[in-house]
């Protein structure tokens, strides 16, 4: 049976804090725009501050939907559901702040030494009422571990960044920085894409035209990200279905079994021949 609450339950914040995902949703002020569900799936990202206020880190995506709607009218539905253990959906539903990359407050919350690679925002959530409802239609599920194919990529393309910057910093500190990876000079990682690149190309407005980042790309370009990607760390190994050695595994098994299956119709016949003679 649903309850509502009007804060977090103190018995909620360590199974809050257990969890590996939690989804979020958002929808701008149109009602012919685009309602928006976004996953979010990485460790210690989400933080409860106290009983009615959270906040997560927001990771750069090829979307901006969230800061967008969230900027314009600030609702906010945060869900949780266990995949383990007892049934549970948990739904927070809140008024939301965005914090760009740079800005006094991201700063506050997510200090240069531990900000994951690909932060873009704070995501800082006001809540004014908290569901609780069964989850008996939720599967179960094991968790294996995070993906790491974000942090690992998105600190590649933040290495232009710190390149660029070293780059001015040794040679001319007025440099345009779009003009640099334009040109690149003789380092080939100032002709990649930089992250701010990457923001002002994709997360600059939402599919319905919402502004998206608005101070996060220039402080990108004053302010570079240390990196804090540990790529010695551990790699998720993925099972493909095209993988060479699991087709040849299968073809032995049917093989095996058209033999086992041969075998057994031959028995058959040999023992109702026995029992006709």
């Amino acid at each position: 049976m649903g309850q509502l609450y009007d804060d977090i339950p103190q018995s909620l914040f360590e199974w809050i804090n257990k969890q590996h995902m939690f989804w979020v949703a958002t929808a701008p002020l149109n009602a012919q725009g685009h309602v928006n569900v976004s996953p979010k799936g990485t460790a210690d990202c989400f933080h409860v501050l106290h009983s009615k206020q959270v906040w997560y880190e927001d990771l750069t995506g090829s979307g901006v939907e969230t800061i967008s709607h969230v900027r314009e009218n600030g609702r906010i539905t945060v869900m949780f559901c266990a995949f383990e253990g007892p049934p549970r959906i948990l739904r927070l539903f809140g008024v939301g702040t965005v914090h760009e990359y740079g800005s006094p407050e991201y700063n506050r919350l997510i200090p240069a030494g531990s900000r994951k690679p690909g932060s873009r925002s704070a995501i800082v959530i006001d809540v004014y009422q908290v569901g609780t409802s069964c989850g008996w239609g939720v599967p179960l599920y094991d968790h294996v571990m995070h993906r790491t194919q974000h942090p690992r990529i998105s600190n590649m393309v933040e290495n232009v960044e710190r390149a660029l910057a070293a780059s001015r910093n040794q040679q001319n500190p007025d440099q345009d920085h779009d003009a640099s990876l334009a040109g690149g000079g003789g380092d080939a990682s100032l002709r990649k894409m930089s992250m701010r690149q990457y923001w002002l190309l994709e997360n600059k407005n939402s599919v319905d035209g919402l502004p998206g980042l608005l101070t996060g790309p220039d402080a990108m370009l004053v302010m570079p990200p240390q990196s804090n990607f540990n790529k010695d760390g551990p790699r998720p190994m993925l099972r493909r279905s095209t993988d060479v050695s699991s087709i040849a595994r299968d073809r032995k098994l049917v093989a095996f079994g058209f033999v086992l299956g041969a075998v057994i119709v031959f028995a058959i016949t040999r023992f109702a021949g026995g029992l006709k003679g």
